[in-house]
């Protein structure tokens, strides 16, 4: 590790495939798709979704906790908690003056929002709960990890939609860099499997409507895919400088040497045609690594399942790569979980480098005639990688790239 590095010391992530990343580097190496029918979406027109197991989840945290607070930050929370063990951290130990927190939410407090406005409509206002505005700040999820493990550095809420989690890892890379802080607990976390969400996605043709069958609804690059899948999840990353990591003897799992954001300028939910403000942002994170695109041995695509931005991801990929690297879809297997997805497919970068392996993409039976990729489907590859990369792109034309490579 050089000096000037940003190392990876810890990860944390709570999926539809359990509490933990070896339950989620398992369940994606195994290609399984984590969809199911979701009782809370019964009779609607997409009644399925990707939810993490709600056993696990209660068993990580609190009863108090868990009443007090809203879905989207007890997966944050159970991913920092993880996390921070991960890095051999000891929170009442460290100082924490210099421990910031940056988790990036898309949206928050849906299941809060649909409870109040049944009161409303009811009126039965009595039972609108006095937690109902601090449960649904989306920064709340980066106050309530600071309150839970003492960090009292800077604490900052990060939200450019299906970028956001993504986006968060680039800011506490920044903060690092700036002398802000020692440590920075980064990432995203997002629960809107909720009716609200589902609707309001369905309503817009972005869902997935293969209701005969879930497990096989999220099919990025497919020729048949219709839609993504609604996921919830969280994924957070402990970064550090190297010479704080190495004075503690921490070991750093990978190097996040570049970071890319830009915004496409372009429509509030379509990414621009050519993908122009995607391509700026790839070669800025590689231009901030100092690598040229031949380095990258493999991408986490975005990689969605929607029509018109998979084939503008790979067009994307064709144009900064000329030959792209081998490519695998997260999402296939964990569903969209919005906001949290960039920060858990980055951990799950951050795996792939660990075990020089890239996990499958389920559901790829016929691939689209116009993406021509190296697509990894039916079961993991192991392949020799020192440098990978992640893509996310989200609504209002936000896209950041993430570069990560061996220690």
């Amino acid at each position: 590790m050089r000096r000037s590095e940003t190392v990876v010391t810890g990860i944390g992530l709570a999926t539809p495939a359990g509490i933990g990343a070896d339950a989620t580097w398992r369940r994606l190496c195994a290609g399984t798709p984590t969809a199911s029918a979701d009782l809370r979406l019964a009779g609607l027109p997409v009644d399925f979704s990707c939810r993490v197991p709600d056993a696990e989840l209660a068993a990580a945290l609190g009863r108090g906790l868990r009443w007090r607070t809203d879905r989207f930050i007890h997966l944050a929370l159970a991913a920092a908690r993880e996390a921070t063990r991960d890095a051999g951290l000891q929170p009442g130990e460290w100082d924490a003056d210099r421990v910031a927190v940056v988790i990036g939410v898309g949206s928050s407090g849906r299941d809060t929002d649909l409870h109040v406005a049944q009161c409303l409509t009811s009126g039965t206002y009595q039972k609108i709960s006095p937690t109902t505005v601090p449960r649904a700040l989306p920064n709340m999820a980066a106050g309530e990890i600071a309150a839970d493990l003492g960090a009292k550095g800077p604490g900052l809420g990060v939200s450019t939609a299906c970028a956001s989690g993504a986006t968060a890892i680039g800011v506490g890379r920044q903060l690092l860099k700036g002398g802000m802080c020692d440590i920075a607990l980064v990432g995203g976390a997002e629960s809107a499997c909720g009716p609200l969400s589902a609707m309001g996605f369905w309503r817009l043709g972005a869902l997935s409507t293969r209701r005969h069958d879930p497990a096989g609804a999220s099919r990025p690059f497919d020729a048949d895919r219709d839609g993504f899948v609604l996921a919830e999840g969280a994924g957070v990353l402990v970064l550090e400088r190297a010479e704080h990591a190495r004075a503690r003897g921490a070991t750093g799992k990978a190097v996040l040497s570049g970071f890319g954001a830009t915004s496409d300028a372009h429509h509030p939910t379509s990414p621009h045609p050519e993908g122009e403000g995607a391509v700026r942002a790839l070669r800025a994170a590689l231009a901030e690594a100092e690598l040229a695109p031949g380095d990258v041995h493999h991408v986490n695509a975005h990689a969605t399942s929607t029509k018109v931005n998979d084939r503008m991801e790979a067009a994307v990929l064709h144009e900064v790569f000329r030959g792209p690297p081998p490519v695998t879809a997260t999402k296939s297997i964990l569903g969209h979980s919005l906001g949290a997805a960039g920060a858990v497919e980055a951990a799950v970068c951050v795996l792939s480098l660990q075990h020089q392996s890239i996990h499958p993409t389920a559901n790829l039976d016929v691939p689209d005639p116009g993406i021509d990729l190296d697509i990894v489907t039916k079961a993991a590859r192991a392949c020799r990688m020192d440098t990978v990369l992640s893509t996310s792109f989200g609504f209002g034309g936000q896209n950041a790239v993430l570069v990560f490579q061996a220690p």
